[in-house]
């Protein structure tokens, strides 16, 4: 089988406290559909959690409204451990998640009313399109953009969907694309600009001088829940003068304070860990075999881009449609590229958590 990237599944996010900040999720982004949670220990990290196996808890969210969705990961064996240093723009890492809107001035004002913290007012980025970006419950920050695929509509006040893309800081532009672009297939240009940004000024650090790309797919994502996932981006930025830009997750573990990976659903797992090979991209772990994640099922590995960023693939196995009655799909023998029914994809929904 071909290697397929179906989309964004979801942006990890290390927290300390899961159902505090999923709450702050389902009211500020309306990502309120539980699709598993679970609590065990992690033993294939152990490379990036200090050689010892810790322990967690985690919870997959996403919206109906279409997204990618948030694994929200907690230790249950240690703290969770903040930056030791104030995160600049520039810092190598996931910068900020970028979230979907209906309407973009319609979010700012429900956001505001919701006492969100804003780090910036409404402001045009380099493609003309509105953007702004809030601080989330533990401080890691987020870029509500326009969307303009959906799902479905729920009719959530905040008019947002889930996941659309992240503001990753590297160390050379050229170096990372060979990942984003070549193995991704975030193969447009939607733009490419270096200088000052007056958008990105809120940041710290954020009036010095930087290059920026914006990538997104030039073909649609197919899948078994390609439809869900829906489109994406991803924004490349890199200080231009700075020679102190830090990783972001310096002496600290996967799984502490920030946003820990960006994980893709993908098809061909064995033809994508070849093609990672050949261009420099090995993976660090490999679950190899369907891995037990309790209500769901599959096979996952990481990547590292060129400066220690985490990328994560999912190739999806069994994963649940309506718990209440144990109705799961197996997609291990479905046709490669083909999604799932539009209806069996809305009854995910019925594992909505309500407030």
């Amino acid at each position: 089988m071909k290697k397929r990237i179906c989309g964004i599944q979801q942006m990890g996010v290390g927290v300390p406290d899961v159902q505090e900040v999923w709450s702050w999720y389902r009211k500020n982004f309306g990502v309120n559909v539980r699709i598993f949670e679970e609590a065990a220990e992690a033993p294939l990290m152990v490379n990036y959690t200090g050689g010892v196996v810790q322990s967690r808890t985690a919870t997959l969210a996403l919206s109906m409204d279409g997204g990618g969705g948030f694994e929200i990961w907690q230790f249950t064996s240690r703290p969770t451990v903040k930056a030791s240093f104030e995160l600049q723009l520039g810092d190598y890492g996931m910068i900020a998640c970028k979230i979907k809107s209906r309407d973009v001035k319609a979010t700012h004002a429900y956001m505001l009313k919701n006492g969100v913290e804003q780090l910036s007012g409404v402001q045009q980025a380099p493609n003309k399109k509105d953007h702004f970006f809030v601080n989330g419950p533990n401080g890691n920050v987020f870029e509500v953009v326009e969307g303009d695929d959906w799902f479905s509509n729920t009719n959530h006040p905040s008019k947002c969907g889930g996941v659309a893309g992240s503001i990753i800081g590297v160390s050379d532009i050229d170096k990372s694309l060979k990942l984003y672009r070549d193995i991704l297939d975030y193969d447009e240009v939607v733009y490419d600009e270096s200088g000052s940004f007056e958008d990105l000024e809120s940041f710290p650090s954020g009036s010095g001088k930087f290059r920026r790309v914006l990538l997104r797919h030039s073909r649609k994502r197919t899948g078994p829940f390609a439809p869900l996932l829906g489109d994406s981006t991803i924004e490349l930025v890199q200080s231009l003068d700075r020679n102190d830009c830090r990783k972001i997750f310096e002496n600290r573990f996967w799984g502490d304070w920030g946003f820990i990976h960006m994980c893709f659903d993908v098809q061909g797992m064995d033809a994508l860990e070849k093609e990672c090979q050949e261009k420099g991209f090995p993976f660090t772990v490999d679950s190899s075999d369907t891995f037990d994640m309790g209500e769901a099922g599959g096979r996952f590995s990481y990547v590292e881009d060129p400066d220690g960023t985490l990328i994560e693939f999912v190739e999806t196995h069994k994963v649940p449609i309506l718990k209440k009655i144990g109705w799961y799909i197996n997609l291990k023998n479905k046709k490669p590229g083909k999604s799932l029914p539009w209806i069996i994809l809305k009854l995910m929904g019925l594992n909505r958590v309500k407030d």
